[in-house]
């Protein structure tokens, strides 16, 4: 298929069922118990300081893992899986010592590997095609909080230096062939709307539109991200991207996530999309929900009719998303409300005039 065929198969899908995202990838690519040597490979044998730890540059070096991981999470019954690309921006990579090229590299050649797995299991089963998300993550510095707690105004960066990073990302992203772009695990709104401008210019100069699904964080019980919104001022602060889906990842189990997807189910006139860690982690860091207890969690919300896509995040494996997948199957997705038209506007919180 062609990536409009693929676009305009996935609106079909979508509306068709409940779609299913992949799970983590963290928790399985450390299962794998990799070598500094495996994430250094040929290319960066001599590279300076530790490489371990960087999962996305395995890409590069390891590339029949990530394979590997994509054909574990299709058959478990994901339709969408994500690449491999999560941190792989310069600014974030500068941990690591990468330049823009390695960066670049990066991602197109993690958007490749998504997009021949996602090709090869939509030709072995044609009536469920497969996509490729390309993922974009956060940054390890924000635009809308300081780096200094005794001047207000410091910043480690300025939009204009997130905007160019995201920006070549996206770019190379789509060259390697992605179907849509998720902006994911949101801290800092202000990042986010960066990555929203890079990839709406990058329409305007060049690229064919691909639907933008945004999932923001809420870092606590209090029921915020991390840059202090909302859900609904958080919806506010990114609906003029007129986004394929919105949601929230990360942070929360689903017990923990449910009213805050319940909040954007009832303000988003689009599609409501979650994916929840397996719980919250245990006092070693490892997390102990089963899949089986994830499953009846997310059933409950497909039940409900608050949701258009599921997935995994934080401590979910392959089987989570096939429990998942099998206990939603056969629901009718959330209808995407026709929401009455008014100024709607955020700081902190929302504001709406009719």
């Amino acid at each position: 298929m062609t990536r409009s065929e693929r676009i305009e198969a996935l609106y079909a899908a979508s509306k068709e069922r409940i779609l299913i995202l992949d799970g983590s990838w963290g928790v399985m690519i450390q299962r794998r118990d990799l070598s500094e040597e495996d994430f250094r490979g040929e290319r960066f044998a001599d590279h300076v300081g530790q490489m371990k730890g960087n999962n996305d540059i395995l890409c590069l070096t390891r590339p029949d893992i990530i394979t590997d991981l994509h054909n574990a999470y299709f058959e478990a019954g994901a339709d969408i899986s994500e690449t491999n690309t999560f941190s792989a921006t310069t600014i974030a990579q500068d941990d690591y010592h990468l330049d823009a090229q390695a960066c670049w590299d990066i991602n197109y050649e993690g958007a490749k590997l998504a997009r021949a797995a996602a090709d090869a299991w939509t030709a072995k089963e044609p009536h469920k095609p497969r996509f490729a998300a390309g993922s974009i993550g956060p940054l390890n510095k924000m635009l809308s909080m300081s780096s200094d707690v005794n001047d207000p105004g410091a910043r480690l960066v300025t939009f204009d230096q997130v905007y160019e990073a995201y920006k070549q990302q996206v770019r190379a992203l789509y060259q390697g062939g992605v179907d849509l772009y998720l902006i994911e695990t949101i801290t800092d709104t202000l990042n986010c709307k960066a990555a929203l401008k890079a990839i709406l210019d990058l329409e305007d100069e060049e690229q064919e539109k691909l639907p933008i699904w945004i999932s923001g964080t809420i870092t606590d019980r209090s029921g915020r991200t991390l840059s202090g919104q909302t859900a609904e001022a958080f919806w506010n602060s990114v609906k003029h991207a007129k986004p394929f889906a919105i949601g929230f990842n990360c942070a929360l189990g689903a017990d923990l996530m449910r009213p805050h997807i319940a909040e954007l189910s009832r303000v988003a006139d689009t599609l409501v999309a979650a994916y929840p860690n397996a719980g919250l982690p245990n006092a070693m860091g490892q997390y102990d929900e089963q899949p089986h207890e994830t499953a009846h969690e997310l059933h409950e919300w497909a039940k409900d009719g608050i949701v258009n896509i599921l997935g995994g995040c934080c401590g979910t494996t392959p089987d989570h998303i096939r429990h998942v997948a099998d206990e939603v199957r056969g629901i009718t997705p959330r209808p995407v409300p026709d929401r009455p038209k008014a100024m709607r506007l955020a700081g902190l919180e929302p504001f709406e005039l009719i």
